[in-house]
């Protein structure tokens, strides 16, 4: 069983990639026996991979002096291995109180932020190796299944998902076990894991008994059909971000041409667009969503979002976009953020900050978004939009009302009251996304000083 097991995950790590020549590896220590078993396998192959090898342990702080021993057991066990260590703590069941969270999701989340700290900030570029077996992989597709998931979530625990790996994902927990035992390997046992009182145990101590009755390799058998599920997944992730793509146009995406993509390919841009603004996800707002851009109308997916489907474009709108006004004189808003550049016989004299870009860039940036210093007065503000605005087109020298403007230029009504414009009284000199008035045109055949505004966090 000894060599079985060290011989598989070898060989699981080259066939996966897993690690390459030179790798440092955090490896996530709880004491407890399959982080035990990680920590001495990979110490065994260390020379073969030609990887450094570190260990971190988190104190989630939940069972006091039982919680203090494990943290002890993992530093005794790195210094007599000769392994660097790492440890830090934190009450968890405060922080998940004050953040709504379960204390299990909590502990979790912020294990992993505190692995990824370290990874950042003292070991540069490492990967994070954590113990999931197969048994860990089942209980998870499981549980997913009983919430109800698509292949993402029967896709089970990832082999390997950015700087995380999992070696251990072709072992069960009886062969671990079985391998701390013939390897003479002292471990804690975490008296919560005996316990029914979080779902994942109820899931180990009641289910998977009983489904092992019916199939012994049952941990084997859901660890085959999720990496089908995975691939699936990958595979629709794959379409989806070429079909987003190609449905991308200013301000959102065309809903006509995602409604083109099969139902299920639907889905998956759906879920991949509220993804990427950090959106919540779930089948319920999907099925909605796509009933919206089928229909019009919106969606509040909750989480500070609202899903918009008008004039045929899907766009996610956070509430933070719908916010109080605000009114800064232009002056006061450089002297902290912006850039002020000098023009000297049309060529650039000076940026502060510098600026690193060619003189064709520089000369286009200030043509479109630079405001002259001579028209600034104590009455040029940055702020959203009012009633009245009027705005001068620079090129065709035509004034028309910011309204009228934004409805030609199809801003949906929802941000329109989150751009920034810069005015004095109710002549609009600038508005982000779009440039320069007339009034505020750029000569930069004269000497002249200019503002450019820039990271402006209201928009």
């Amino acid at each position: 069983m000894r060599d079985n097991v060290r011989e598989r995950v070898g060989r699981f790590i080259r066939v996966r990639s897993l690690l390459t020549e030179g790798d440092k590896v955090l490896i996530a220590l709880s004491g407890g026996a399959d982080s035990v078993a990680l920590l001495h396998i990979l110490i065994s192959l260390k020379e073969e991979f030609n990887v450094a090898l570190y260990a971190a342990h988190f104190n989630h702080g939940i069972r006091g002096e039982e919680a203090d021993r494990d943290e002890s057991f993992c530093k005794a066990l790195c210094e007599e291995m000769g392994v660097p260590f790492f440890s830090h703590g934190a009450d968890v069941p405060s922080v998940a109180e004050s953040s709504g969270e379960s204390v299990e999701l909590c502990g979790r989340r912020m294990r992993y932020e505190y692995l990824q700290c370290v990874c950042r900030d003292k070991l540069s570029g490492a990967k994070i190796a954590t113990a999931h077996h197969s048994d860990d992989n089942a209980e998870t597709v499981l549980w997913n299944l009983t919430r109800g998931a698509g292949f993402a979530g029967l896709a089970g625990i990832p082999i390997k998902r950015d700087n995380i790996i999992r070696p251990l994902l072709c072992c069960t927990r009886s062969e671990i076990e079985a391998y701390c035992s013939e390897n003479d390997l002292d471990y804690v046992t975490d008296s919560t894991n005996l316990s029914d009182d979080y779902t994942r145990n109820k899931l180990r101590h009641r289910v998977m008994p009983v489904l092992r009755e019916l199939n012994p390799s049952v941990g084997e058998s859901i660890g085959r059909t999720s990496a089908i599920m995975q691939e699936a997944d990958e595979y629709l992730n794959q379409i989806s971000e070429k079909e987003i793509k190609a449905a991308k146009i200013p301000y959102g995406w065309s809903c006509e041409q995602l409604l083109r993509c099969e139902p299920i390919v639907l889905k998956y841009a759906v879920k991949n667009i509220l993804e990427k603004a950090a959106a919540p996800v779930d089948f319920q707002h999907t099925a909605l969503i796509i009933e919206a851009m089928r229909n019009g109308g919106a969606v509040d997916i909750g989480g500070g979002y609202t899903v918009s489907c008008a004039q045929g474009i899907l766009r996610i709108v956070p509430q933070a976009f719908i916010a109080n006004d605000f009114c800064v004189p232009l002056f006061d808003y450089m002297k902290e953020h912006g850039r002020r550049v000098t023009m000297r016989d049309g060529q650039l004299f000076e940026a502060v900050p510098p600026l690193a870009l060619s003189s064709e860039k520089i000369h286009n940036l200030l043509l479109n978004d630079g405001i002259p210093c001579a028209i600034i007065t104590r009455d040029t503000v940055l702020r959203r939009r009012r009633a009245g605005d009027t705005f001068t087109d620079r090129r065709r020298g035509v004034t028309k009302s910011l309204k009228k403007l934004m409805n030609e230029l199809k801003i949906p009504r929802e941000k329109r009251d989150t751009i920034p414009v810069v005015a004095n009284g109710s002549t609009v000199l600038w508005i982000k996304g779009i440039g320069t008035s007339a009034q505020a045109k750029a000569d930069l055949s004269r000497d002249g000083e200019y503002i450019m505004i820039e990271g402006i966090e209201h928009a």
